[in-house]
């Protein structure tokens, strides 16, 4: 055990994994543990497929499976550094190939419903600053909540955005997003501030920081109310920006720095969606389809 919780604190110290990551891997190497019952430096690669079977066998999915496997490299990885073992164990076993279902994504009318928000009160402003800041800039929804004031350049209109990893980057926005921010924050936010002032740029009626819950409680309510029936969640206006994005013509690398994704494959994804669009386009208006 020992070994393991010296391979998450330098998750944390030296790789700065966020606290969910950390938490994922140490569930998942825990119960490798309490199945073994044995040192890992004692582990064989025999011991890895029978862990393996076990999960199989109880159900777990193939996300799941990738997930333990990817844990296990990455441990064994750090204990060969680390001269614990002299080779690792996991470097025959293989992940098992997942079948990738393209990401739901709102048409661009659908967004517009969105975000059609009746702007009654001060916490519809913030619903209204929120949605038009996330469609703008893709962001993630953690990313969106821990939107501290002094992030945004009101000038320059660019947000800096703390993303996996601790990595910054920097994302420009529109004209409707500058408009919906500068109006909550400089005639709205100071109605949220029940506790005295803080850092967040988004709070909820208690005054604190606006929670992922929250957030997503805000968003099924607004899309019900926009009478979108399709089922979706925070992550789809992420999905939906860069579709768009991409529909309109901007560079794969483009949408993939403004995403933060490290590895272009994981942005290709869309191109797929565009694929589609361009499928519909020809079905709608080729005389022979």
């Amino acid at each position: 055990m020992k070994d393991i919780n010296d391979f998450l604190d330098y998750l944390l110290i030296d790789k700065k994994y966020s606290d969910n990551t950390i938490e994922s891997y140490k569930n998942d190497l825990y119960k490798f543990y309490d199945f073994l019952k044995k040192d890992m430096t004692n582990v064989t690669e025999n011991d890895i497929n029978n862990y393996l079977m076990s999960l199989k066998k109880n159900g777990s999915n193939e996300r799941s499976i990738r997930r333990n496997i990817s844990a296990l490299h990455s441990l064994f990885k750090f204990l060969l550094i680390e001269k614990k073992v002299k080779h690792n164990v996991t470097e025959n076993i293989a992940a098992p190939k997942m079948h990738k279902n393209l990401p739901k994504v709102l048409t661009e009318d659908e967004v517009e419903r969105l975000l059609d928000i009746k702007l009654t009160d001060h916490f519809q402003y913030r619903n209204k600053a929120m949605l038009e800041l996330m469609y703008a800039t893709g962001m993630r929804v953690s990313e969106l909540i821990n939107v501290k004031v002094f992030d945004i350049d009101f000038e320059a209109d660019i947000i800096r955005v703390t993303g996996k990893g601790s990595k910054e980057r920097i994302i420009p926005f529109g004209d409707y997003a500058l408009y919906y921010l500068k109006t909550y924050y400089n005639e709205y936010r100071h109605l949220f501030l029940i506790k005295g002032e803080k850092d967040y740029l988004f709070l909820n009626n208690h005054g604190e920081k606006m929670t992922r819950q929250g957030f997503f409680k805000m968003l099924r309510k607004l899309a019900n109310d926009a009478h979108i029936e399709k089922e979706f969640s925070p992550h789809t206006l992420r999905h939906s920006f860069a579709t768009h994005m991409l529909n309109h013509g901007a560079d794969l690398r483009s949408i993939q720095e403004l995403l933060g994704h490290s590895d272009i494959s994981t942005t290709q994804i869309y191109t797929n969606l565009s694929f589609n669009k361009i499928k519909d386009n020809y079905k709608d208006f080729h005389p022979h389809s």
